[in-house]
């Protein structure tokens, strides 16, 4: 079942027109599904295709998105009064802002084009205090465009 939440950005520190993501599609603390279809408008779009530094942003902002989701389904969880909140997908917990502390094994197969969607999954790989190490993985038309390990630290 997905995770539906009305407005994605009440998950990221983002805002528009930096925002990456579509839906949140899953997670469950340890996986997170996104997906983004990809707008003319968007400022990380050069020439119709998506840049890489919309691919590595994609993937960032489905770590947060994620991050943040749980953080809410946990404040969920251990007070009554929020579960409401968390059911209709506002987060009862304050989104926290993170940068991109290192990638590795960053490899892209293909730019996707304006109008693709992309469905990307991150698997949080090891959690060391305010340091999330992930594996991220972006899809278009059922191929892996894109694949990357992040460090991203979370500011608290």
């Amino acid at each position: 079942m997905a995770d539906y939440i009305p407005d994605i950005t009440a998950l990221l520190p983002q805002g528009p027109p930096f925002v990456m993501v579509d839906r949140l599609l899953s997670s469950d603390g340890r996986t997170t599904r996104t997906s983004f279809r990809v707008p003319a408008d968007n400022p990380l779009v050069e020439n119709g295709r998506f840049t890489v530094a919309g691919l590595m942003e994609n993937i960032a902002q489905t770590a947060a998105a994620g991050a943040a989701r749980n953080s809410a389904k946990s404040d969920a969880a251990g007070a009554e009064t929020a579960a409401p909140a968390a059911e209709t997908g506002s987060p009862t917990a304050e989104t926290r802002p993170g940068f991109i502390a290192s990638v590795k094994n960053f490899e892209i197969f293909t730019l996707p084009e304006i109008g693709d969607e992309l469905l990307t999954e991150i698997t949080v790989t090891t959690r060391v205090a305010d340091i999330i190490v992930i594996s991220g993985r972006i899809s278009c038309k059922g191929e892996t465009i894109a694949v990357a390990e992040m460090k991203i630290w979370t500011v608290v």
